[in-house]
């Protein structure tokens, strides 16, 4: 039998002695804001919404500065009050007053407060435009050695070279798990199998490829970087080969002739980098984008400029690197604990990241030749014949050695691939607070952990990101939920929120269907096939159904859509299953991507809460004359709820369910549902989530 629980109605109140707090709205969309990215001397207009005929004054509060807004616009439910402004140079913080009789109380980013602060105050920066081919736009990740092998001929081979003390591993079972130290086995995906596969990521709705770091590199992660100048043959073209490989017990790189020519023949790298203009040009035909993975905090030992494993000095075509020898144009990249003449050559105490050595830490306040170095690396891959559109910033707060000179690095980098492309993408991996590097200076937006990743995970699922704990008390909490959505929402800019990369799963963290069993562990400790057991679907659609709704760009991670699971990393990172995928899964994703762009609410439309109640959220997305409600209950019952869907601007008799997601299956006719009184009622069974919609059309 069904529980049902009925929740409180909660209905529009007019001409109460109380200001009505629910119909108080403000956004920084271009609803509420006109333009919502001005530039410097642009008239900005504001808008603050209330419930009509419900208060005596409106303000607008720019500092100590307290300005009356005027009702310039009415409807059926709301009054529209407006303030006009220029913009200047600097930067505006804003928030709103409504006083009705002796009552007062103020609207700010978090939404309705009595406290009058401007921690949480609206931001204008003018001229700070985030690309709008990137907001709410449809992301793909790629992991490129996991997804498809196109040419077999530039496979890692086992023994080609020594990583990490060990002979790396060619992996010639596509459906083997990866081993706990998975770090220098490959299993053959390149750039060709990407291409391969273009007609099926476009067919999923995707507008936007993220590649995983495809330069040269000895690891199958590539974040421990050997050029940044070229793409790694191993991924690209080897058109020339040869030479010996190492013992099956070597433990260093005497013997790696044929990694030598591979990794570091000119002929390789002019090839693999004309093919990769190929491959971009391919997906700019298609109609989609790319955003390349940059490592510029810390490189790799067997980078160039240091040379640690001595690819180059045997190669004999490269300048010494700064290991090599003291006298290294590249010395200064580097900072050497022991800098004496007598520490050379093969001088080992260069600073490494978090103290690994096979992770050097670039020294960019000790060289301006490597910053010069670096920009033009940023500037390359954004220009013509590669033309790239974007930048994903590896751990980018950790650059440098001090918090001013990291800002001050981001500046350079910005100002340099703007210029050499304008609507580039600049975006950061980020954890905590990325609201000082997010000024409209330095970085676009972000991997959006804390307003995205974290939250639905802990609502769905109760688990930790990367399965390593259980936290009950987050379980189904629809008022932390959003607590945590709008705070963390508060500190971007709404033009950096629709931009960021909302990911369920990716490389680092466990895959977020493996999350739905709510087992901690990880590959070591439980092994492979534990990722797999008693996980849900359903749970699974109802994120899918949250992450192609909720404001920002939707970032599906290869395989999630297909049905993979796997613990965090390395076992996150699993082969795609070419012939054996959740077909079904795979459709619902395509469905989704369809509703996303029909209705443009979901892509770019103010954002409000609508219900948070007995583990049920709801919440509205509307824009111009389209309307959409999101309903998800993450309990094992069917359920009754009442949701405001007048605070979402819909105003007709009815709203129109589109899709329905539930325990066994999903629906995706379209069947109208009354609305009286402003107010949806719904029966929502367990793990079920349902997206509504309503448009309005202009005669």
């Amino acid at each position: 039998m069904n529980l049902i629980i009925n929740i409180k109605e909660e209905k529009p109140v007019k001409n109460n002695i109380q200001i009505n707090r629910d119909a108080l709205f403000s956004a920084e969309t271009e609803d509420y804001r006109m333009p919502a990215e001005p530039d410097i001397h642009d008239k900005v207009v504001v808008r603050m919404r209330t419930a009509k005929d419900d208060v005596d004054h409106v303000y607008y509060i720019e500092g100590k500065k307290e300005t009356e807004m005027k009702k310039t616009v009415s409807d059926t439910l709301f009054d529209y009050y407006e303030h006009t402004m220029t913009a200047g140079e600097e930067q505006i913080l804003y928030h709103f007053k409504i006083v009705k009789g002796t009552e007062v109380c103020q609207y700010n980013r978090l939404g309705v407060s009595d406290q009058d602060t401007d921690q949480f105050d609206f931001k204008i920066t003018p001229g700070f435009h985030t690309p709008d081919w990137a907001k709410g736009a449809v992301m793909y990740q790629i992991f490129v050695d996991r997804f498809c092998n196109g040419d077999p001929t530039n496979d890692v081979q086992s023994c080609e070279y020594v990583y990490i003390g060990k002979p790396v591993y060619q992996v010639k079972d596509w459906s083997r798990n990866p081993s706990t130290m998975d770090v220098g086995c490959f299993y053959g995906g390149d750039l060709q199998g990407v291409w391969d596969k273009l007609d099926y990521i476009k067919s999923l709705g995707v507008e936007v490829i993220y590649l995983n770091p495809v330069f040269v590199s000895p690891s199958n992660h590539k974040y421990d970087c050997q050029d940044y100048e070229h793409i790694d043959p191993h991924f690209g073209k080897i058109v020339k080969d040869g030479g010996s490989m190492v013992d099956q017990n070597a433990a260093d790189n005497t013997k790696a002739e044929r990694y030598v020519v591979r990794s570091a023949d000119r002929e390789n790298l002019e090839a693999s980098d004309a093919f990769f203009a190929e491959f971009v040009k391919e997906v700019h035909n298609r109609g989609m984008k790319v955003i390349l993975d940059g490592v510029f905090n810390h490189c790799g030992s067997f980078n160039k400029w240091l040379d640690a494993e001595q690819i180059y000095e045997r190669s004999g075509d490269y300048e010494p690197g700064a290991y090599i020898s003291k006298d290294s144009p590249y010395h200064s990249f580097f900072h050497f604990h022991d800098n004496s003449d007598k520490a050379w050559p093969y001088n080992r105490t260069y600073d490494g990241w978090w103290g690994h050595d096979t992770l050097p830490k670039l020294n960019y306040e000790g060289s301006d030749k490597l910053v010069e170095y670096i920009l033009n690396v940023a500037k390359k891959w954004v220009s013509p014949p590669y033309s790239v559109d974007g930048w994903r910033l590896d751990v980018a707060a950790d650059l440098g050695h001090t918090a001013e000179y990291n800002h001050a690095f981001w500046k350079k980098f910005r100002k340099a691939v703007k210029e050499a492309n304008p609507q580039a993408l600049i975006l950061a991996e980020h954890y905590g607070d990325p609201s000082g590097w997010l000024q409209g200076d330095e970085w676009d937006s972000i991997m959006n952990y804390d307003a995205f990743m974290e939250p639905v995970t802990w609502f769905l699922t109760g688990m930790e990101k990367h399965s390593d704990s259980y936290n009950g008390g987050l379980y189904g909490n629809g008022q932390s939920f959003f607590d945590a959505m709008a705070y963390h929402m508060s500190r971007m800019q709404t033009n950096t929120v629709f931009t960021a990369m909302n990911q369920l799963s990716n490389h680092d963290h466990s895959r977020f269907l493996t999350r739905t069993n709510q087992v901690v562990g990880r590959i070591g400790s439980m092994g492979p096939e534990r990722a797999s057991e008693n996980v849900k679907k359903c749970v699974m659609r109802e994120a899918v159904m949250i992450q192609m709704t909720w404001p920002g760009a939707p970032t599906l991670y290869y395989g999630d859509e297909a049905g993979v699971c796997g613990w965090t990393d390395p076992d996150s990172r699993r082969t795609y299953p070419w012939g054996q995928e959740d077909l079904e899964l795979m459709e619902f994703h395509r469905y989704l991507a369809g509703i996303r762009n029909w209705n443009r609410a979901f892509r770019t439309g103010s954002f409000k809460p609508l219900l948070a109640e007995n583990g049920m959220i709801a919440y509205g997305r509307f824009q111009e004359n389209e309307r959409g409600v999101v309903l998800v209950n993450s309990e094992s019952f069917t359920q009754r709820a009442q949701i405001p869907v007048w605070e979402a601007e819909a105003t007709g008799d009815s709203m129109d369910r589109i899709m329905e997601s539930s325990v066994e299956r999903y629906n995706v006719g379209r069947l109208p549902y009354p609305v009286r009184d402003g107010i949806l009622t719904v029966e929502i069974g367990p793990f079920c989530a349902m997206i509504f919609e309503e448009k309005v059309l202009d005669f």
